[in-house]
């Protein structure tokens, strides 16, 4: 503002020197020198002025334009960002898909693919929600499966969904044997991130690092399916069986799509 104010006197002072000089240009040459003499301070300052308030506003204008194309880069650059998670998204769905195919494909048994899209907030059970029912074919005490493994079964269904009891929940059971030694018992789980293999007798040698597969004689999952590996067995003094600790190759917190695998009738598991 003050400098604005000292502009607007320069220029007056300006043209009321000027507007002297020009009423007294007829007389005599000393005074036009003595006037110019006068005038040429003020006008050398008044232009300096003009060019400073000139590159001021210059400079203003410059940086509301940069501010400007600053803010419009960063929300390309965000767009940009919004775009490669889009993409990573879709790219690490397309190999999830893509091993769920050829896991497909490579099965003997008729399956469906579909899509987990909750969980069940009780604390008593460990599962989730299938986008898949009854229309699709799907129906209680079919087995769920992904590449890495069992997932769990089919406990309810209705039209367009169905509940999957998750492996580790406790009230889960699959026959299995370890695929090394053919040692049979009974996986259930631990409402955990683990499984226990029951009723293996202390006669197997059974170590660390061991897979466990299904049985098959469940009668509700085909024989090969991988459950997880051993990761730890105690051998007591008494007793007839051993207890030994599974982890699963299924990450439960990571379910996204799965596989339903279709029994015919015949085939089909009998409710309790």
């Amino acid at each position: 503002m003050v400098l604005i104010v000292g502009v607007i006197v320069l220029i007056a002072v300006n043209i009321i020197i000027l507007s002297v000089t020009s009423t007294h240009q007829h007389e005599t040459y000393g005074f036009g020198r003595t006037g110019v003499a006068v005038v040429a301070p003020f006008q050398e300052i008044f232009t300096n002025s003009i060019r400073f308030v000139g590159d001021i506003w210059r400079h203003y204008f410059q940086l509301v334009s940069t501010a400007k194309e600053n803010d419009r880069l960063k929300q390309q650059l965000e767009r940009i960002r919004e775009q490669n998670l889009r993409y990573k998204e879709v790219e690490l769905s397309n190999i999830r898909l893509r091993d769920l195919l050829d896991f497909k494909q490579s099965m003997n048994q008729q399956v469906v693919s579909a899509e987990v899209i909750g969980k069940d907030p009780s604390p008593w059970f460990q599962s989730v929600i299938i986008d898949k029912g009854l229309d699709d074919g799907v129906n209680t005490g079919f087995p769920v499966v992904v590449p890495k493994g069992i997932v769990g079964q089919i406990t309810e269904a209705s039209a367009h969904y169905s509940k999957v009891l998750l492996l580790i929940d406790q009230n889960n059971a699959v026959d299995g044997l370890i695929q090394q030694t053919r040692a049979r018992g009974i996986i259930k789980g631990a409402s955990g991130e683990y499984c226990i293999f029951k009723y293996v007798l202390r006669k197997h040698e059974i170590r660390t690092g061991d897979v466990v597969i299904s049985s098959g004689l469940d009668s509700v999952f085909p024989k090969g399916l991988r459950i997880g590996i051993v990761t730890a067995v105690v051998k007591r003094n008494s007793g007839i069986f051993q207890e030994v600790s599974v982890t699963p190759f299924v990450d439960f917190e990571k379910l996204e799509e799965v596989l339903v695998i279709m029994h015919s009738e015949k085939e089909r598991p009998v409710k309790g």
